[in-house]
């Protein structure tokens, strides 16, 4: 029986299904993204390269409330009317989820991660090549160089702005390039080791209801182990020497609880000296501004608002986009999307096109030796 021959229409469309799945594949862009982050949950979850820091820190924070609901609230329950002591222990749970929520939340929010350049911004955008300048011109003879700075109006003052050769783009006013995390950031505050994570635009506010957060429960901690040591020495009409033996969880819980409160309340008052004067840690240790110096502050309350009652800015990347990765391209010329590095994906990738360029220089030599052996011989040429 005759059948008719398919239409060119689904040839075209079979042999473009053929060629995309051959030369392409589909990849989300945290798969193949260049800087050190980690990223879970399908690319939802951005932490940073020492995520392991995170773990020191939640049992940091959770051991010493497990330790305080295990002994000291079991005592406080039986010395307090009315059941009081479950209460105490209630408020030290609820505020430990709160602030594991927090830390959460700061550890494994994008901080702002600006956009790298798949090339560098045009020169002619950038500076006047109208005017011979040794900050625009690399040589006379060689190509055209981007001025390492430029500058940008903010609030009527001229700030400076750096170019990034990694990223290849000029960086917005208060950005920065983290060593750590190999990505420009906005607002750039610190990159925090106890986190695991930049501090930036995105998970600032965050940040410093972490460390306030943190804070209350220690001295929370610190106040109700002394009101137990209180009630032992009162019980049981001992020195508080005694009350510290009869309860060791409580004197072990003082002691910590009291250099955590250095540390989070120095830390707490700093950032909230930050927080009103609108600056940044990096802009505080590296531009110093005076009052009038400063071009983002705003005032104390504009500082405050800006940072609590404002919604998180959007992100500026989607790390769960499809990325169509062409297996034909060179596999250097993705490295500007991907952490080809880090990424199994890639290097499978690479391994394969490894892999396929040697087969056929081998295949190759082995056609021409044949060729030689069929005129005249010769001797091979080819090595295994």
């Amino acid at each position: 029986m005759y059948s008719p021959p398919p239409s060119s229409t689904s040839t075209r469309c079979d042999s473009k299904e053929r060629m995309n799945n051959t030369n392409g594949s589909q990849l989300r862009l945290y798969q193949i993204w260049q800087g050190r982050n980690r990223f879970y949950l399908g690319g939802r979850l951005v932490f940073g390269p020492d995520i392991r820091a995170l773990f020191l820190t939640l049992f940091l924070i959770l051991f010493p409330v497990a330790l305080f609901c295990a002994f000291v609230s079991r005592e406080l329950i039986n010395a307090f009317p009315h059941r009081f002591g479950y209460l105490i222990m209630a408020i030290s749970l609820l505020f430990s989820v709160f602030i594991v929520v927090l830390l959460l939340l700061t550890s494994g929010t994008n901080p702002g991660i600006v956009p790298r350049n798949a090339h560098p911004p045009d020169a002619d955008d950038e500076c006047d090549t109208s005017s011979i300048s040794t900050s625009c011109l690399g040589s006379q003879t060689g190509p055209i160089s981007l001025p390492p700075m430029k500058n940008v109006t903010v609030n009527g003052i001229v700030v400076k702005v750096k170019y990034c050769k990694t990223c290849m783009l000029y960086r917005p006013p208060r950005c920065s390039h983290c060593s750590i995390c190999d990505n420009c950031i906005e607002r750039f505050d610190h990159h925090c080791p106890w986190v695991g994570q930049c501090i930036g635009k995105r998970n600032y506010r965050y940040f410093f209801m972490f460390v306030s957060s943190t804070n209350f429960l220690s001295l929370y901690v610190f106040a109700f182990c002394w009101v137990n040591i209180k009630k032992i020495m009162d019980a049981h009409h001992c020195n508080i020497w005694s009350a510290f033996f009869k309860s060791p969880a409580s004197g072990i819980l003082i002691m910590y609880t009291f250099v955590v409160s250095w540390f989070l309340g120095g830390l707490t008052a700093f950032h909230l000296y930050l927080l009103i004067t609108n600056q940044t840690t990096y802009e505080n240790y590296r531009y110093r501004y005076e009052r009038k110096m400063n071009p983002f502050n705003l005032g104390c309350a504009q500082n405050f608002k800006e940072i609590f009652c404002t919604g998180v800015p959007s992100s500026r990347i989607d790390f769960r986009a499809h990325v169509k990765v062409d297996r034909s391209l060179s596999f250097n010329t993705l490295s500007y999307l991907g952490g080809a590095t880090t990424n199994s994906d890639m290097h499978k990738m690479k391994n394969f096109d490894e892999e396929v360029g040697r087969r056929q220089d081998v295949d190759k030599c082995k056609e021409t030796d044949s060729r030689i052996k069929t005129i005249g011989g010769g001797v091979d040429r080819c090595e295994k």
